[in-house]
């Protein structure tokens, strides 16, 4: 393939950039409270009044999507029964249970993606699973392992704080629950709290008007997968350009009278090819610990930590993988040239022109195709997979509303205005996403108090500090489910939620069986681990020439709650495996241990 004029479209880059650009980073956003509280409420599940709990638990999990259903299985299996989850929503399932918008489906592979598979016997339909089976399969993990039995829905954790003498955590909630938890552990995912963007004008619109982790069916009309009839004849307003609207845009596009996509940022649109899993085939390659071999072959095709002669998932996103290393193996004097831009780059150029040709070929109007053209390096925003979401913009009646990066002027209460033209609409369906960068404190909803009185935003008020990502000194009986500070640096979190879990079991189903009543991190185990985990200049200096979005904090100083901060390292796998190795020692390195003598 000829050189691409670099310079020429690093200018592109730059320009692009700079439309985004504002001083208020994540302060640009606003939560889903004050007038528009009622954005939050749960649409799907009725609220259950009940007594508040004052009772105890061995385990108290806070948060039920894959984190806790996870953790909660694994703990059953190490023989600890008592386990409660704790979870804002009216059933388990966390990002699957909010995200109900047509289309919905997950964009890594889903014999990989969906947790407990081997266990549970359940084979996915498809390759890329939709909504509804994944909370389905989510349901399924709770029900077998008996995770329903102590659950408690619609409930926010508003406090948690150790009593030191007793060795033991008291959980406050919003339902006046105050029960205590020998342990606890929490995993609210980086898709959690939906959010709005700080447009003018907002609460003054006259319409209706709802996020999509909120669909509103009751307006749209058929929650089954149907058409969507409630908006046959209205003018609908889609705000937001990311990865809920690429899969709820095509079904809105033939079912609205009238639909505008109102866009900053235009989204790279990969390649989707989904297709029906074949059950001969899989029984094929299911034999004993096959979903283990499958995570651990992808996890080392996305890593290049080491490279096995087979890629079971072989996808997009394990070729673009490929050609990352491809790019970066070895000299090449004839394109690592005077100007001092390396093979990496020129990859990443080159699929991008592969995915503006994309654009051109399938969209009819030039115009319209040059607007959906996204400028920025590929690794800058997480890709999005969809193979209708650009022939969408073919139906006579879908509009893309460009606003030349700055977003949407005002909310009128007609309407939406976008550079001093009125759109009027029905409806608006903010595709807004969710709050990522930001504090994991202010997402959480509460300052978990550890021992000496001392808060966690205290101990983190240079940045997140742990041992593994899991392990927090001064916090005992407490442990993390998230991939900070650990290894996160490829596609599947669920991996990275997995391994997490297992980890937790280990120790709590130790402690357990030994009769130990408390375990936490020593400050000396906690300060070697962060001095393995270190801050990538390189990568952090790439991020800041970014287009704003969530990995570089929208373009402002990365911060110390970025989600690319700090991490172990590029190999996936060697991250999960030390914890592996450390589970397996039995020894538990680096946790003291401790009988009250009860």
């Amino acid at each position: 393939m000829p050189r691409p004029d670099v310079s020429k479209v690093l200018e592109k880059h730059a320009a692009e950039r700079a439309k985004r650009l504002r001083p208020d980073g994540n302060d640009q956003y606003r939560p889903l409270a004050g007038d528009l509280a009622h954005m939050a409420e749960d649409p799907f599940t009725d609220r259950v009044e009940r007594e508040p709990l004052r009772d105890h638990v061995t385990v108290a999990f806070i948060g039920g999507g894959f984190a806790g259903l996870m953790t909660g299985a694994y703990l059953k299996e190490a023989g600890v029964d008592d386990v409660r989850i704790v979870e804002t929503g009216g059933d388990v399932g966390g990002t699957w249970y909010w995200n109900r918008y047509p289309g919905v489906q997950c964009d890594v592979a889903s014999l990989i993606y969906l947790p407990l598979l081997e266990e549970t016997g359940y084979v996915p339909t498809e390759w890329y699973a939709h909504g509804p089976e994944i909370l389905e399969h989510c349901q399924r993990i709770a029900k077998q392992y008996g995770l329903y039995e102590r659950a408690l829905f619609h409930t926010r954790v508003t406090g948690l704080e150790w009593d030191e003498a007793a060795g033991r955590w008291t959980v406050r909630t919003d339902r006046g629950d105050a029960f205590t938890a020998q342990f606890v552990a929490w995993g609210l995912g980086n898709l959690s709290v939906p959010k709005l963007p700080g447009i003018p004008g907002i609460e003054t619109f006259a319409g209706h008007a709802f996020h999509a982790s909120r669909w509103d069916y009751a307006y749209t009309g058929d929650p089954a997968g149907g058409p969507l009839g409630g908006l046959r004849d209205r003018r609908v307003a889609v705000i937001g350009t990311g990865a809920s609207a690429v899969q709820c845009v095509p079904h809105l596009a033939t079912a609205c009278g009238e639909l505008f996509v109102f866009q900053r940022t235009p989204s790279v649109i990969e390649v989707r090819n989904n297709r029906p899993i074949d059950p001969e085939w899989f029984a094929r390659i299911a034999t004993p610990g096959w979903q283990q071999r499958w995570l651990d072959n992808y996890a080392a095709n996305m890593t290049a930590a080491e490279q096995p002669a087979e890629d079971l998932v072989d996808d997009s996103w394990t070729a673009l993988a490929r050609r990352g290393r491809a790019a970066g193996e070895g000299p090449d004097p004839e394109q690592d040239g005077a100007d001092g831009i390396g093979r990496e780059v020129y990859a990443d150029l080159e699929k991008m022109d592969e995915i503006h040709a994309r654009v051109a070929a399938t969209v009819r109007d030039p115009r319209t195709a040059e607007l959906l053209k996204p400028w920025y390096h590929l690794p800058c925003k997480r890709l999005t997979f969809h193979d209708e979401y650009l022939a969408a913009f073919n139906v006579p009646t879908v509009h893309l509303v460009d606003t030349g990066g700055k977003g949407v002027e005002r909310i009128a209460p007609s309407g939406v205005v976008v550079d001093g033209t009125e759109y009027p609409v029905d409806c608006i369906i903010y595709a807004s996403g969710f709050e990522v960068g930001t504090d994991p404190i202010r997402r959480g909803g509460f300052d978990p108090v550890g021992r000496d009185g001392r808060r966690l935003s205290q101990a983190w008020a240079d940045g997140l500090r742990t041992m593994h990502g899991l392990h927090v000194h001064g916090f005992p009986n407490a442990f993390l489910v998230q991939p900070f500070t650990g290894g996160m640096r490829f596609s599947n979190l669920a991996h990275n939620l997995a391994e997490a879990a297992r980890t937790v079991a280990a120790v709590v189903g130790h402690a357990v069986r030994a009769g130990v009543d408390v375990v936490e991190v020593t400050r000396e185990a906690q300060d070697a681990w962060m001095r393995e985990v270190g801050v990538d200049a390189e990568w952090r200096s790439f991020l800041a020439t970014c287009t704003p979005g969530y990995s570089n904090n929208e373009g402002t100083d990365l911060g110390a709650y970025s989600i690319w901060e700090e991490y172990l390292c590029a190999d996936g796998l060697g991250y999960f495996r030390l914890l592996q190795q450390w589970r397996d020692a039995g020894d538990f390195a680096g946790l003291q241990r401790r009988h009250l003598g009860r």
